[in-house]
Order: structure tokens, then C-alpha cells, then sequence
């Protein structure tokens, strides 16, 4: 663990002047593997579980007060582009918490610090601590530093926001085949990337690369909208 790795999540804290329970702090920092490994010790999961539900409560507040005039389809793809996996462990990246999970051996022989499931949990597992700790206030003040300048971001994406949805719109709109995506895998199972293709109507677009099938597809119907639109240019 560096002194980098430590600082950043316990200067914002101090900064927002919220003082988190240190064994609850300690506690969100656990991951299972850790507490499997020394006798069944408790560990971040119900904590992760509360957290989930005040960061969904925060943020889609948020959402219904910030933008009066978008519907809920809209609404609820802005939340979706906020409130998942990879969104969470780059805030969790940004304050530098893998370095400070407790994770069993196994985890940190297949680089678990870094995991983005594994530092999206333990972002959750934080948010309920402080919750627990330090209040409703407290927790909502922590969220909204550091997810809504994310909302904001993802609002200005327009087609961006889902680029697939906006992919199978286009080719509604135009009066193409439904796109479907092709899929290859490499690397070890502990650390896999994927690569995803959108093909349209038999036009097999560039490939591009992602840490899941999601987030792979994602990349590839970004390709082919892209494509598409400058066809007609």
C-alpha cells in the first residue's frame, strides 16, 4: 500500500469534513476472500448492499431535480450510465482504494486490487459505512462530489449515452436489419478481455475491445452508428 493510495479517499473525507466509524471504515475495506482466509471474519457485503440503495436513492434525486424536463426513459439510461460496475471502480480508482482492500491471497495473486467488480463493491461497502457512521447528510455529500460531475458528463453524451440503443434506432429509422454482435475472448479467466463486432444487415463493422461483452458491444455499436451516419454525409 503507497501513502498515495491512502491519502486520497481519507483527505476527501477530511476535506468534506465527514468522519467515517474506522471500524466500519476498516470493515469496508474487507473483501470475502480476506475474511474466508481468517476464520469467517465479518466482511464488506452488507455494507455493500446499503450502500447500493443510498447511492441509487442519491443519485436518481438527483436526476428528478436536476432535469425536470426529461422523461423517464431518459432518466433511468442516465442513471444506468452512472450507477453501474465500471462507472464505480474508476471512482474508485480515481481515490486510489485498491491499494487499501484487504483481499485474500488468491485475489491478490490475479491482481484483485484492481478488479473493477471488486472496487465497485467496496465503493458501495464505503457509501454504507459513511451512511452508517456519519449520517444521510454525510453520505449524500460524498456521493454527489463524486458522481455528479458523472451525470452531468453522461447527459451531454446524446447518442453516446447508449450506443446501443442508439445503433438499433438508427437502423429502425433507416429501415435496416436489427444489428447483432459478434464476440471473441482472450486472456486468462481471472482477467479476460473481450472483443465485440456489430454487423448490420451482413456489414461487419471494426472490432473493438472491452473488459466485458458489455462494455465490448457498447465500443462496436459506437463504431457502427458512427459508420452509418457518415455513409450519409
Amino acid at each position: 500500500m503507497t501513502a498515495a493510495a491512502s491519502s486520497r479517499i481519507h483527505d476527501l473525507l477530511d476535506e468534506l469534513g465527514i468522519h467515517a466509524d474506522p471500524q466500519l471504515f476498516e470493515l469496508a475495506l474487507t473483501h470475502r476472500s480476506w475474511a474466508y482466509e481468517h476464520g469467517a471474519a465479518p466482511h464488506n457485503e452488507r455494507l455493500e448492499f446499503l450502500g447500493d440503495a443510498v447511492l441509487g436513492v442519491v443519485v436518481t434525486e438527483y436526476l428528478y431535480l436536476t432535469f425536470p424536463d426529461h422523461p423517464e426513459g431518459r432518466l433511468a439510461k442516465l442513471r444506468s450510465a452512472v450507477v453501474n460496475t465500471y462507472a464505480l471502480a474508476d471512482v474508485g480508482r480515481e481515490l486510489g482504494i485498491g491499494g487499501l482492500i484487504r483481499l485474500g491471497k488468491g485475489e491478490l495473486a490475479t491482481g484483485g486490487a484492481d478488479k473493477s467488480s471488486i472496487l465497485a463493491d467496496t465503493m458501495e461497502a464505503l457509501i454504507g459505512a459513511i451512511f452508517l457512521s456519519a449520517g444521510r447528510d454525510a453520505a449524500s455529500l460524498f456521493v454527489h462530489t463524486l458522481f455528479d460531475h458523472l451525470v452531468q458528463d453522461a447527459d451531454a453524451l446524446g447518442a453516446g449515452l447508449d450506443w446501443k440503443t442508439s445503433l438499433q434506432e438508427l437502423c429502425a429509422l433507416r429501415g435496416l436489419p436489427a444489428p447483432v454482435y459478434l464476440h471473441t475472448a482472450s486472456g486468462p479467466d481471472h482477467d479476460k478481455r473481450f472483443t465485440a463486432q456489430a454487423s448490420v444487415g451482413g456489414r461487419v463493422f471494426d472490432g473493438t475491445l472491452g473488459r466485458s461483452k458489455k462494455q465490448a458491444e457498447q465500443g462496436a455499436a459506437k463504431t457502427a452508428f458512427l459508420a452509418l451516419q457518415a455513409d450519409e454525409g
